[in-house]
């Protein structure tokens, strides 16, 4: 049973939308009403000292023993400092950080992007494509971590940039592979029906559509991947739709 002394560090990705039992006409849906799985927790259980782990983390390769580091997310200095000392090895590296709910933000919105990634290697495109979708998929996850209540820091960390390359170009990533399906023109039902673990940037992109609309956010990626997945528009139709757009500048979140 679990009790208010305890510490719990978990690995889940994922964002809860609850809404108020009683709403007001005017009632808009804002970032108040978006759980991640600490918050869940701490809203749910008696525990307090809540941490997460995120990262480049796929875990075929950490059962390798292949190098690689992660990253303890929590506002409790001694969840880090014990997370640390239980996960540290000679091929695995711990981070530290405060920013709890802008790490998880990391390992949820990068999950959009590895669909999209594995969208364009369906297609057939190249690296060059990979590379604008990976920067651009970047700033764009910056600018929904603000608007939620993440800190920029946390996005060009390990937990940010780190994962989001680990997960947009390996095929281990569900994600990927869920875009890969989609991109050689599979439906998403067709896809969903072939993967035997859960892809959980399908239900992500529901979620930050809705609240995006709702805030008069405009996350140009994930809008393209709602009309592919859920809108009828083609994977084609989606990079077309992409490339018509025309920025101003390149980075605008420093």
């Amino acid at each position: 049973h679990l009790r208010p002394y305890h510490m719990m560090i978990h690995g889940t990705k994922g964002l809860h939308l609850q809404m108020p039992e009683k709403r007001s006409q005017d009632f808009v849906l804002n970032k108040d009403c978006l759980f991640t799985m600490s918050e869940l927790i701490r809203k749910e259980t008696v525990v307090v000292r809540v941490g997460c782990m995120a990262g480049p983390n796929l875990a075929s390769e950490l059962s390798l023993g292949h190098p690689a580091a992660t990253v303890i997310a929590s506002p409790f200095t001694e969840v880090v400092a014990k997370g640390k000392s239980l996960l540290r090895s000679d091929n695995f590296q711990v981070y530290g950080n405060s920013d709890l709910r802008g790490v998880e933000l990391c390992g949820v919105l990068k999950n959009i992007i590895a669909i999209a990634s594995g969208i364009l290697s369906g297609l057939g495109l190249g690296e060059n494509s990979r590379g604008l979708l990976v920067s651009r998929g970047l700033v764009e996850m910056i600018y929904l971590g603000k608007a939620l209540g993440g800190e920029i820091s946390s996005f060009v960390g390990l937990a940010g940039i780190g994962d989001l390359v680990a997960t947009t170009t390996s095929t281990n990533s569900r994600n990927y592979t869920i875009g890969y399906k989609i991109g050689k023109g599979a439906t998403l039902e067709q896809a969903l029906s072939e993967m035997e673990e859960t892809a959980e940037g399908v239900n992500t992109i529901k979620i930050v559509k809705q609240l995006a609309d709702s805030q008069g956010l405009k996350p140009l990626i994930t809008d393209t991947l709602h009309k592919i997945l859920f809108e009828g528009m083609t994977a084609e139709q989606g990079v077309n739709y992409l490339m018509r757009y025309q920025g101003n500048i390149d980075i605008n979140f420093l």
